[in-house]
């Protein structure tokens, strides 16, 4: 069967209906390699949904013996079509790049596109939020070109391919009108490209020929940093949290924990709410002058001094640049790390989270103290030392998830000396600010 007539063979995934988009109406192409894949399989399947998500692992050669057999858990997987028979391939200055891009191409010949409004490209070490991914592809249009994607939150990365490129290791979403088209064009465009040598950057300059510009959306995280991450997940953006990548070269994101545990352990707060993993909700408790920063989901950081949002929504630079330079590093402002008492704050990360009927049918997410701060109090405001605390117990709706791009507030209760701060989260009152 020709390409033509396999196409032709489709159903059309561009008939204009008013149903909302759901987590049928997505693709994913994912792209691994026998070398990689059992070694990344644990972060695929921690997000991926049996007989429910779409899509398939896109893989260099048929699996070895060690990965069969293929279990259930993980995409099906399907091996790319051999590329060292195109006419241009002599010419490549990299033909990996050429075989990651192409996924696209042969995931739409296996002719299972009935009812796909999105193709989503990521790599073999990204983790998806889907329900939160539903939500912000439901606000664009499959029917007419979208590119959807991120930067990298190094600049130098940026600079070094484009400030216009989605990354594809975050994960970029292209609509099923966008992928009609391309893959008509696709190995024109890789003819005309031969010399990149990014998969990324062969992708943005494709769709760009055909007039389309890469969209931004700021849940979708490239990851592009190294070390300690705690700092740039306990202040995310107001979007939803979308995808994370480059878990392999990053510490995990949980003390005494691998990078599977961890990963884990934030998807089992994921299973109870989405809309509010890593949403960052601020309050105060103005007898003790403290601010407390909630990272939903992942961690509770409580400060003895009143600070406004403005300043803690800028991450703490507890990781390393992507590469070694010259400042600015970073597409974003941090703030550093201090040994001052009235600004370093105490750290609590998830520890449990659980449904409870005793609170009104509310999800509670319990924090707890990892290690001691190691500090006086802070003498500037009258020496109310947090240190007693070694846990943070958080209520949030359970029905309820949260707007994307809205805030939300709370309330604190604590008791001087003792254990257990407790805060409820709630709507903001309209115009409510500091206390």
């Amino acid at each position: 069967m020709s390409f033509v007539e396999h196409k032709s063979s489709v159903t059309s995934s561009l008939d204009i209906t008013n149903s909302p988009t759901n987590i049928s109406h997505i693709m994913f192409v994912l792209v691994g390699c026998n070398r990689t894949w059992k070694y990344r399989r644990s972060y695929i399947e921690a997000w991926w949904r049996e007989n429910i998500t779409r899509g398939n692992i896109w893989l260099d050669e048929p699996p070895t013996e060690d990965l069969l057999p293929w279990p259930s858990t993980s995409p099906p997987f399907q091996v790319n079509e051999d590329i060292t028979k195109l006419k241009v391939y002599p010419k490549l200055l990299n033909p990996v790049v050429v075989r990651i891009y192409r996924s696209i191409l042969d995931t739409f010949r296996l002719g299972e596109n009935k009812d796909v409004r999105w193709y989503v490209m990521a790599d073999d070490d990204t983790l998806f939020f889907v329900d939160n991914l539903v939500e912000v592809l439901g606000k664009y249009d499959h029917s007419k070109y979208h590119y959807i994607g991120t930067n990298s939150e190094s600049i130098k990365s940026n600079y070094d391919f484009s400030f216009e490129m989605g990354f594809g290791g975050a994960g970029y979403a292209l609509s099923y009108a966008l992928v009609e088209e391309l893959v008509l064009k696709i190995d024109g465009c890789i003819e005309r490209y031969p010399h990149m040598w990014v998969s990324d950057y062969l992708s943005s300059s494709c769709s760009a020929d055909l007039g389309v510009d890469l969209t931004i959306e700021k849940g979708i995280h490239q990851i592009d940093l190294r070390g300690d991450i705690s700092g740039l997940l306990s202040s995310h953006p107001k979007s939803p949290l979308l995808t994370l990548h480059h878990f392999d070269v990053v510490e995990p994101i949980f003390p005494s924990k691998d990078r599977s545990e961890s990963i884990n352990h934030l998807m089992k707060a994921a299973k109870f709410d989405q809309s509010r993993v890593l949403q960052q909700t601020i309050c105060y408790h103005r007898q003790s002058n403290w601010t407390f920063s909630i990272s939903w989901g992942y961690s509770a950081h409580v400060y003895e001094s009143i600070f406004p949002r403005s300043i803690l929504r800028r991450p703490l630079e507890t990781f390393m640049p992507w590469v070694t330079g010259r400042p600015p590093l970073f597409m974003f402002n941090t703030r550093w790390p201090s040994s001052d008492p009235c600004e370093a704050p105490h750290v609590f990360f998830l520890e449990n989270v659980d449904q409870s009927s005793e609170q009104g049918d509310r999800v509670v997410s319990v924090y707890t103290r990892k290690w001691a701060r190691d500090m006086g109090a802070c003498s500037l405001n009258g020496n109310h030392s947090a240190d007693p605390i070694s846990r943070v117990q958080v209520s949030s709706p359970a029905i309820e998830r949260k707007e994307a791009g809205r805030i939300e507030c709370c309330d604190v209760e604590y008791e001087s000396g003792k254990e257990v701060a407790s805060v409820k989260l709630r709507a903001c009152m309209k115009g409510e600010m500091l206390p």
